[in-house]
């Protein structure tokens, strides 16, 4: 009986070692090829830099002073067209509301301000060229009595 019972272990013990030894080598096999193939892909994504997330209008108005009321503001790709902030409306977390401005078309402005649309959009840019405008200011001028 004891024999008979040494016997079934050491049988077992060699079809788990051929098991163990076959999924091993399965795993080296598997891990072999998609080494050969990861440089490629491994060696793309570290050397590939990310892209930079552009801004809506509220988070590029945050930055300059008044959160940009007078400032000139246009989307990327708008070449002849800009907005002059007039008015900001915003939401409690302060990247989403509402704003109205002055349009400017090849450097005219619009009669009446109205709301911008697409707001919200990731695409909006400062324009620093246009010098925020002042207000008519008096110049101070000596009186004599």
């Amino acid at each position: 009986m004891a024999s008979a019972l040494t016997s079934r272990l050491a049988s077992v013990d060699r079809t788990s070692s051929f098991f163990r030894v076959s999924i091993n080598f399965l795993r080296n096999l598997s891990t072999n090829t998609s080494d050969s193939a990861s440089p490629a892909v491994a060696g793309a994504s570290p050397t590939k830099p990310r892209r930079k997330k552009k801004k809506n209008l509220f988070e590029v108005a945050q930055f300059l002073p008044n959160w940009g009321i007078g400032y000139h503001m246009a989307k990327t790709h708008w070449t002849t067209v800009s907005y002059q902030i007039t008015k900001i409306n915003l939401y409690k977390d302060g990247r989403h509301g509402k704003a109205w401005g002055l349009a400017y078309k090849d450097g005219v402005p619009a009669d009446a301000p109205k709301k911008i649309s697409g707001v919200h959009k990731r695409c909006w840019r400062y324009i620093p060229n246009s010098k925020k405008t002042n207000q008519s200011s008096p110049d101070p001028q000596v009186q004599a009595a």
